[in-house]
């Protein structure tokens, strides 16, 4: 009986760090001990790396796919940030399902195309870019790395990346603006005082930013069970980086709010935002105005008909709300709806190439990615940021190849289908 026991729990900790635990029905056996309790389910998305864990990179070069940076991202960075960084709500259902959604997708590959040149360049709101690959917004980078957001904005000006910058990033849009040699987007958190929302708007208006990105899917608190655990473990002094006494206090240490009257603010998201909230900013800013965060096809009408210049599909990598659907689930229903009168963005669990591709094969514009740059900034800084840029684009670049589209047009919905 003994012997069996031990058997079972070698099976349960070889399952605890093999890739096979992606699926969940394997996933349910490892969450169980031997006596039937409960066991703490392994880190997402560490289970999606083929490989042992023990053995780390410690040169961006050596990386063979962006899951290499997670773990020296990990040792690298503060319990706490690395926490907040990693993060779903609740149960993660969503952050698994933003991984799985792409289990239920297959591609159809078409041959005897002329493949030899491949132009991954696309056009985004009047730009045109060398990749469809974007980096989504991310709130303060200095905590996972010193070089922080001007790192970031030099690898994707490297790459020729679009970038869109966080209302909570730790650097100016003017420095990161400069570092990136070009205009980047501005994602906005439109809180509960239009008076601190009019005067984000004009600061990111004057910084030269061309397009606004309206957050709309952070309208209350949340569990985020995974920073509260890892806090737990994070012996430093935090009162050092973040001043406690007032919301107001806390939130001037972000540049963008220099010179902002935050008197009275409560919440830097807002729950009282409307449709009317979007035409006002509409009127307000000369900016092109996207909306981040929609998921459902009835809002995608809505939003045609607010006139929008776009949309970016997201469940804020599942950090919004535990629905367990994934944005690649949802993507199909906006791009129905929106029929080709504006850009569609998709962000939220994209980690490889062949997730890319079907986004675009769907119909998706561009895709957003968030935790693989930063597993690659808190890892390396700047040049680690380059490598998993570089990873994606090459794998997008491969498989491109493989499906017979010499350009990103010719990824169309007849070549990716519902497994």
């Amino acid at each position: 009986m003994n012997e069996r026991l031990e058997s079972r729990r070698q099976l349960l900790k070889w399952l605890a760090a093999s890739p096979l635990l992606a699926f969940p029905g394997l996933a349910g056996l490892a969450a169980q001990t031997p006596t039937g309790r409960p066991q703490p389910r392994p880190d997402d998305p560490i289970v999606w790396a083929p490989r042992n864990f023990q053995d780390l990179i410690t040169r961006p070069e050596d990386a063979i796919n962006v899951f290499d940076f997670e773990p020296v991202a990990r040792k690298n960075i503060p319990p706490a940030h690395f926490g907040y960084m990693a993060s779903g709500i609740d149960d993660e259902v969503t952050l698994r399902a933003n991984r799985e959604g792409f289990l239920k997708l297959q591609l159809r590959p078409r041959r005897l195309v002329d493949v030899s040149k491949v132009d991954m360049s696309t056009d985004i709101l009047g730009a045109r870019y060398a990749t469809p690959i974007v980096l989504a917004p991310v709130g303060g980078h200095r905590a996972y790395h010193a070089g922080g957001e001007l790192a970031v904005a030099r690898a994707a000006k490297a790459g020729g990346h679009l970038m869109i910058l966080s209302t909570q990033a730790s650097t100016s849009p003017e420095d990161v603006m400069a570092a990136r040699g070009g205009p980047i987007w501005f994602q906005l958190y439109a809180t509960n005082k239009w008076e601190v929302t009019r005067a984000l708007l004009a600061r990111a208006e004057r910084a030269g930013c061309p397009v606004v990105a309206v957050t709309v899917d952070r309208n209350g608190g949340r569990n985020q069970e995974t920073l509260f655990r890892l806090q737990r473990t994070d012996a430093r002094d935090c009162s050092m980086c973040h001043d406690r006494s007032s919301l107001a206090a806390n939130y001037r240490t972000r540049p963008i709010y220099e010179g902002v009257d935050l008197s009275g603010l409560t919440n830097i998201q807002s729950s009282a935002l409307t449709w009317d909230t979007i035409k006002r900013i509409r009127e307000t800013t000369k900016m092109k105005v996207v909306i981040k965060g929609l998921l459902a096809h009835e809002d995608a009408e809505l939003a045609v008909k607010a006139g929008v210049d776009g949309i970016i599909v997201s469940n804020h990598g599942a950090r919004s709300e535990d629905s367990g659907r994934s944005t690649i689930d949802a993507l199909p229903e906006i791009i129905e709806v929106v029929r080709g009168r504006m850009p569609v963005l998709v962000d939220s669990g994209f980690r490889r190439g062949t997730d890319i591709a079907k986004a675009l094969c769907m119909g998706a514009t561009a895709v957003c990615v968030g935790r693989p740059y930063i597993w690659g900034l808190g890892a390396f800084g700047q040049p680690g940021v380059e490598k998993v840029l570089e990873i994606l684009r090459t794998e997008l670049f491969a498989i491109m190849h493989q499906v017979g589209a010499p350009t990103i047009g010719h990824l169309v919905p007849s070549m990716v289908r519902r497994a």
